[in-house]
């Protein structure tokens, strides 16, 4: 049940911003961003499932890719031995490729970024759909792209929306404008506003249905949110941050780096 905000530029010479908020079972060891596939996916960095070996968030920077994974329940009832781990579906889209129609694996929602293109792969372990996301602030979690009927969007994009185009000296800019730049944050980085708006959202209770930093355990799943990563793609190629939180589930403005 994790959470991705994507805003997808306009214009060519506009940089692509994307934030993602990972759920998972605190238990299940993970390694922070790095090049742990230096044989198989050479360049490649990122955030790796060290049970699977596969990654939650990958990019390779040379080429402007980027990719995350979100998980997305079944339609149908998939026995564990049937299915692969989706970590490899991360690697492989940065490699390029992404998922054929009927992935052996459980559902997902898979964000795909090429240059300043984002598509959302989407398995519910019966069919696979695609779509293009156009300009704009986007918001992605465990149902489709900008799912009204998911509260923690209903609640937050349109907030995340007025983040990202409200000028930070306008006085007139909505509430998020003023919150402090969050520590370890540069003055005037991009995701300044973003990361203020998802503390302030942190003033919810993890287990409540609106949240971002969440404890999905009464929802029925051992996961909590565990860190964050931007990521910003542009002429340049891929430039990523992470940081994980002192405690799961709980905010605590970590340090990106």
């Amino acid at each position: 049940m994790c959470t991705v905000i994507v805003h997808v530029p306009a214009s060519v010479g506009e940089p692509l911003r994307l934030l993602a908020v990972r759920d998972e079972d605190p238990a299940r060891p993970w390694d922070a961003i790095g090049p742990w596939w230096p044989e198989t996916y050479p360049g490649v960095v990122g955030v790796r499932d060290v049970r699977a070996g596969g990654a939650w968030l990958a990019a390779d920077p040379d080429e402007g890719r980027l990719a995350v994974l979100l998980n997305r329940a079944d339609v149908e009832t998939i026995p564990d031995d049937a299915v692969r781990s989706r970590g490899g579906l991360v690697l492989e889209s940065v490699a390029g490729r992404s998922p054929g129609e009927h992935p052996p694996t459980h559902g997902f929602n898979l964000v795909e970024v090429a240059g300043t293109r984002v598509s959302v792969t989407t398995w519910d372990g019966t069919d696979r759909r695609a779509v293009q996301l156009g300009p704009g602030t986007h918001m992605i979690a465990h149902d489709d792209v900008d799912d009204a009927a998911t509260p923690r969007i209903a609640r937050w994009l349109a907030p995340f929306t007025e983040a990202h185009t409200a000028p930070a000296t306008d006085a007139s800019a909505p509430a998020v404008a003023d919150l402090d730049e969050p520590a370890g944050t540069p003055p005037g980085d991009w995701f300044a506003p973003w990361l203020a708006l998802l503390e302030a959202s942190a003033d919810l209770p993890p287990t409540d249905d609106e949240a971002i930093i969440r404890d999905n355990r009464p929802h029925g799943y051992p996961t909590l949110s565990l860190l964050v990563c931007t990521a910003t793609i542009g002429p340049d190629g891929v430039e990523l941050a992470y940081g994980a939180f002192d405690e799961p589930g709980r905010w605590n403005r970590p340090d990106l780096a």
